[in-house]
């Protein structure tokens, strides 16, 4: 399976090639996990990424432009068409049921937010489903990304080691 995941912080991710189930089913070659840095896809020299919300609001949010190029970057480096998932408080609950339903599928593509969240007009456009992996309000989208992930290799692995 093919994880795509676009985050401000790909090197939080680091941590998931250290050890555990993650880091064997990548060995295993049963897993590959690609980071996409919307910082990488601006257009102006200072690599912005946020912006006040479009139609006003407080706070600073996730600007489109970076994250839909951060995006298509993704969805080209892509397997296959993947399902598109916004980390979100406001999110769907992670149940066992959404890792088992996922570990046969070829691909996912994980955004992680942060600040206030994302320009709208990217969630509605291009966001498939939300997830969220508890009742709380993490600093961002990066944690409850690896969360998913390391759910779906688990199901993976055993499906494969037993």
């Amino acid at each position: 399976m093919w994880f795509g995941v676009v985050t401000l912080f790909p090197e939080m991710f680091d941590v998931t090639r250290v050890g555990g189930v993650f880091k064997r089913a990548l060995e295993a070659e049963l897993l590959t996990l690609e980071l996409f840095n919307p910082r990488d896809y601006t257009l102006d020299r200072h690599h912005t990424v946020d912006g006040r919300p479009y139609g006003g609001g407080a706070g600073m949010v996730m600007m489109a432009q970076p994250l839909n190029a951060a995006l298509d970057a993704a969805q080209a480096a892509a397997p296959c068409a993947c399902d598109v998932v916004l980390l979100s408080p406001q999110g769907q609950a992670l149940r066992q049921q959404y890792a088992l339903s996922h570990c046969h599928d070829n691909g996912l593509i994980l955004i992680c937010g942060r600040y206030e969240g994302l320009d709208e007009r990217f969630v509605q456009s291009r966001v498939d489903m939300e997830l969220c992996i508890g009742d709380y309000v993490l600093s961002g989208g990066e944690l409850p990304a690896m969360v998913v992930m390391d759910v779906v290799a688990r199901h993976i692995y055993s499906w494969y080691f037993g």
